[in-house]
């Protein structure tokens, strides 16, 4: 005879998962375009349909996100599930429509559904396939659907200082079913390289600003920085410069390449671990800059922290492996899977910025970032494993009936 979590899973409606995301993918929400505000109100529909108490709640520059809520029936731990619905656009090299929910035998296409709208429709399949099995809950499940994620995570952070609260978290974003338990906080900086110009016929005379961003970048690059609390901190550190540029003066004159570069700009990104802050990252990427001045005399090196209009910064993550959110997707993926669930600061996502860093700096809530897709994330033709799919919705599914709880006066199991 099945136990009820069993039963429950048995009403999984596998086909309607897939075309249900398929729908999803279909939406071309482009991040900050008016076909994202499209998609929101189709959600907020869906979810409607489903009986949850549904609203559209307002994100700066005239966004909406998405919050539904399963009301519990009372004494039992309340879970909220987070995933953004804006994606980044299209880029060269797909072989396939881009849009068209394209599904095979193996997997499920298009732009945004590894990054990140599986995961959206993994916590609302969950959701349905518990309403349809009859259950219950105590605790309330809260699902939110926001946008903005791509610019910092606007959306949640609005959520967040509307006052948003549970329990614990479920952040979806792609991490191929893996626990991932810390993620790094982030910043973007840029770096001024002035120096001091001459002819080449007299460049030992000169400060060559390009000859110092030659040596600076591979130096950033390798950087750890201090006060990390463990090794496993220091493991997410990382400094990358994406941007150089190097001329004749802040106009960057290209024209007369005979004479040495007196200024160079340089533009990165920074990683630093939750125990760090932004503050001591830049103390120690000027310690950096201070070694090149003495090496380059008469080179003036400026170090800023760029803050784009609109732009927030993604705070660092963490959560205690013993923390009763963790220990249920840890019990629920053995159950699924049959294996211990890889958890902790998963690499190469543990490097990217995620709403649960809002939701863990700016809410104080215990949460795990746990989601579908990651393989095959950002690239030409975009996908995501039919099976990772259907097992991340049986694990959300497990993990709503541990943490909420199931009423059992209350409940109607349907066969």
């Amino acid at each position: 005879m099945q136990n009820l979590p069993e039963q429950v899973l048995s009403h999984l409606d596998e086909d309607y998962c897939l075309d249900i995301l398929s729908q999803m993918v279909q939406h071309k929400s482009y991040s900050q375009t008016e076909e994202e505000k499209t998609l929101a109100r189709w959600t907020a529909n869906k979810l409607e349909d489903l009986g949850l108490a549904t609203e559209l709640t307002p994100v700066p520059n005239d966004r909406i996100n998405v919050v539904a809520t399963l009301k519990g029936t009372g004494k039992g731990k309340s879970l909220l599930f987070n995933g953004h619905l804006d994606t980044n656009p299209v880029s060269e090299g797909w072989t396939l429509d881009p849009w068209s929910g394209k599904v095979d035998d193996k997997f499920i296409y298009g732009i945004g559904v590894s990054n990140m709208k599986a995961g959206d429709c993994a916590y609302f399949c969950a959701v349905k396939t518990i309403l349809n099995a009859g259950i219950k809950l105590k605790g309330d499940v809260i699902l939110t659907f926001v946008v903005g994620e791509l610019q910092g995570g606007v959306g949640t952070h609005a959520l967040v200082s509307q006052g948003i609260k549970a329990d614990y978290f479920v952040n979806s974003e792609p991490t191929d079913l893996k626990a991932m338990t810390m993620h790094a906080g982030s910043f973007n900086f840029e770096i001024e390289l002035l120096g001091n110009t001459r002819h080449l016929s007299k460049r030992e005379e000169a400060v060559d600003a390009v000859a110092a961003a030659c040596v600076l970048v591979p130096r950033l690059n390798a950087m750890k920085f201090s006060g990390a609390p463990s090794i496993q901190h220091e493991a997410i550190n990382r400094v990358n410069v994406g941007i150089v540029h190097g001329a004749l003066g802040k106009d960057f004159h290209e024209w007369r390449p005979a004479q040495v570069a007196d200024f160079a700009k340089l533009k990165g990104s920074g990683r630093y671990a939750p125990g760090q802050t932004q503050g001591s990252a830049i103390k120690d990427m000027q310690v950096q800059l201070d070694r090149l001045e003495q090496e380059f005399p008469g080179l003036k090196a400026t170090l800023t922290v760029q803050k784009d209009n609109g732009r927030l910064s993604m705070p660092a993550f963490e959560v205690s492996k013993e923390s009763p959110i963790v220990q249920a997707i840890n019990a629920a993926y053995k159950n699924v899977r049959g294996e211990d669930q890889p958890t902790g600061a998963i690499l190469p996502p543990a490097f990217y910025g995620t709403d649960a860093g809002h939701l863990y700096a700016g809410a104080g809530m215990e949460g795990i970032v746990c989601g579908p897709g990651g393989r095959y994330n950002t690239m030409p033709d975009e996908r995501v494993d039919i099976k990772d799919y259907l097992d991340m919705i049986r694990i959300y599914i497990l993990t709503i009936l541990t943490i909420c709880e199931v009423d059992q006066e209350t409940s109607r199991l349907t066969a």
